[in-house]
């Protein structure tokens, strides 16, 4: 079963409600596809910031690496590393992208696919949505707690009649 953080886009006006055909599930766990097409990946997912610096990253480290003379088994290797660890921490770039564009985590749901998580967490989301309010009259308020106990009435608490003290 896998777990799916859900994320929530930012209102596009004031009074207007959330939309969930925009909602956005990323699931925790290793991504393959980050980890064989890396930099495509990046760009299918949007994540601008991340392709820039994960670009950058390896271009310094390839010339310095090229610049020490190591072998080009070594730079394949570290270039596999690498990709290695975006495949495991893909999620991470995920989740740090949609919150730096302000999108809001709305909760966290577990399923054995997508459409299973996404079924789960809209059923729990509806059932605990606010019901509209009644048009009926209100309850009657309760009434204010007595400052004296009636005769005869046990008193629970530490002290046996009310209003004593040790």
């Amino acid at each position: 079963m896998s777990v799916y953080t859900v994320h929530e886009p930012p209102l596009r006006s004031a009074g207007a409600s959330a939309e969930p055909e925009r909602f956005v599930f990323v699931r925790d766990g290793f991504y393959w596809w980050a980890f064989l097409l890396t930099p495509f990946w990046m760009v299918r997912h949007r994540l601008w910031l991340v392709l820039v610096i994960y670009l950058a990253v390896t271009a310094v480290l390839d010339t310095a690496l090229r610049g020490f003379g190591v072998s080009a088994f070594l730079i394949a290797l570290i270039g596999i590393l690498i990709s290695l660890l975006i495949g495991f921490e893909a999620s991470t770039l995920r989740r740090t992208t949609l919150r730096r564009r302000r999108w809001r985590n709305v909760g966290v749901v577990a399923g054995d696919d997508l459409e299973d998580a996404e079924r789960r967490f809209f059923d729990a989301w509806v059932h605990s949505a606010p019901s509209p309010p009644s048009a009926g009259p209100p309850p009657p308020s309760p009434s204010p707690p007595s400052s004296a106990a009636p005769e005869g009435a046990s008193v629970i608490g530490l002290f046996p009649e009310p209003g004593a003290q040790r």
